[in-house]
């Protein structure tokens, strides 16, 4: 039951804060800030489990997993199950819900209940998309986490949030239709050889396809992962919406929602279409290289803070892409620990972007000279996530896209030699924000008040996780899936490097 109830309680907590706003103003901040305390320290208490090797799995790597029917006419059930993979990701956005209520305490002045409401439902809906192994069950947490997120940009956004968040609501509604058609063809497939009618990820592992059928039904469900992931061409709604959101959106939509477009690519469309996989990694992964590089050289062409970030994670999570389809020991393991380092690091720059913002009322790096002076702690936490981001060693980011290198090159030397380029500009963009945001003279005269203590508890738990997740990755390595347990097919159109 603790699997609902990791669902559950974020539920509840989000009704429970827009009720408590309308009984005492200022209580619902309070409120969503205990629901995801408590919802962090369930997860740790998951992950603290694994760890001991208390739980042994019972599908082969499962280390919990919970089932009850709900419309068995139909095959569907409410089927619950975490592995390493997807445990991690739990832990990840539980604490990444405390940071969006920590980083909303002082930005949000209206209707918050209705806004921690959203939040919070935006946590739960992510949360039941990695734990979900019900196929049906899986495409109403996707949908799920969509709406609360919508409300988020299109009420407490910037100046264009109208725009930026039906834009965003188009693609994502668009492409979730792809996957639906895609689920519903793989479920009646299944039925038609085996006359079951179900929805259940392990018995549709078993679905016999042929290889046509295969890479069409896989197409649409890597349609719906690719613009969630961002994947170049179906990115044009990310630096949009990445813009316009609030602080927490943006933490949120960085840290976590990408993060469900590439757990689909590692859960579903591999195990579930290995043939079609296989024939298709050559594409995905020149995709993820454009990504690559597409989104590092935008990047240091913005003038806009978060516009800026927001290029970065096209590149980063081309990365994870690349790692996915290489799928060896070392490319895999490099994309869980680039997925996780991703939402840490980038996920601290938006709170950085959100507290300027709330200061200064701009986002425009050109008006923020001479910061330095007037905020050093801002400043100096700047320039580490900033190193951070560009892949400095000692950083979480350094491993993942590493191991990504390593295990890519196995199977693309060109396509590694590529990404390999991205360094270069990655250390453009990076510096080029610290130069034009904290260093030169303060020619506007900023009068601004240095970081709170809230935000500095913020900002120095997010520099310590990444510090350890560049200098001891071993325990997020040990979550990436293990691809001797992979279809035969993925196996064999890659070549697996032995990293013992």
């Amino acid at each position: 039951m603790v699997l609902a109830a990791l669902i559950f309680i974020p539920i509840s907590g989000g009704l429970l804060a827009w009720m408590a706003d309308r009984w005492q103003p200022g209580a619902a901040k309070w409120v969503a800030l205990v629901t995801a305390g408590i919802e962090f320290v369930l997860t740790m208490g998951l992950w603290l489990q694994s760890a001991s090797a208390m739980a042994l799995p019972a599908h082969g790597g499962w280390l919990v997993e919970t089932r009850a029917e709900w419309i068995p006419r139909f095959g569907v059930s409410f089927h619950l199950a975490v592995d390493g993979t997807s445990l991690i990701l739990v832990v990840l956005t539980a604490f990444l819900g405390i940071v969006s209520v920590a980083c909303s305490w002082t930005e949000i002045q209206k209707r918050v209940g209705f806004f921690y409401f959203n939040l919070l439902w935006t946590v739960a809906g992510a949360i039941g998309v990695f734990l979900a192994l019900d196929l049906f069950l899986f495409f109403f947490f996707w949908e799920l986490m969509l709406v609360p997120m919508y409300f988020l940009i299109g009420i407490w956004g910037h100046e264009n949030r109208q725009y930026a968040s039906i834009k965003f609501f188009i693609f994502a509604q668009g492409s979730g239709m792809f996957m639906l058609v895609a689920i519903l063809a793989l479920v009646f497939v299944h039925y038609r050889g085996t006359g079951v009618l179900t929805f259940d990820y392990f018995d549709l592992l078993n679905a016999t396809l042929s290889p046509s059928t295969e890479l069409w039904i896989m197409l649409g469900f890597f349609i719906a992962f690719a613009v969630k992931t961002p994947i170049v061409p179906f990115h044009t709604w990310l630096p949009d919406a990445h813009t316009e959101a609030p602080t927490a959106g943006s933490v949120i939509l960085a840290g976590v929602l990408l993060k469900t477009g590439a757990y689909g690519l590692l859960r579903f469309i591999v195990p579930l279409f290995p043939e079609a996989a296989a024939y298709f990694a050559p594409v995905a992964m020149v995709l993820g290289a454009t990504g690559v590089l597409y989104g590092a050289f935008l990047a240091f062409a913005q003038t806009d803070f978060k516009r800026l970030v927001a290029y970065t994670s096209v590149s980063h999570l081309g990365f994870a892409v690349l790692g996915i389809f290489a799928w060896n020991p070392w490319s895999l393991g490099g994309a869980v620990m680039q997925m996780i380092a991703h939402g840490i690091s980038t996920g601290a720059l938006f709170v950085i972007a959100g507290i300027l913002q709330e200061r200064t009322h701009t986002r425009d790096m050109q008006r923020f000279e001479g910061l330095w002076s007037v905020m050093p702690r801002l400043a100096a936490m700047g320039l580490f996530f900033a190193i951070a981001a560009l892949g400095l060693p000692g950083m979480g980011n350094f491993v993942g896209e590493f191991l990504v290198l390593m295990g890519l090159s196995s199977s693309s030397s060109v396509l590694a030699s590529a990404a390999t380029v991205v360094f270069v500009a990655s250390v453009v963009y990076a510096l080029a924000l610290v130069q034009k945001t904290f260093h030169g003279e303060n020619k506007h005269g900023w009068q601004l008040h240095d970081l709170s203590g809230r935000e500095m508890a913020t900002l120095f738990s997010m520099a310590a996780i990444t510090l350890w997740l560049g200098l001891y990755p071993q325990p997020v390595l040990n979550a990436a899936p293990n691809p001797a347990n992979s279809p035969p097919a993925i196996a064999v159109a890659h070549h697996e490097v032995n990293v013992e």
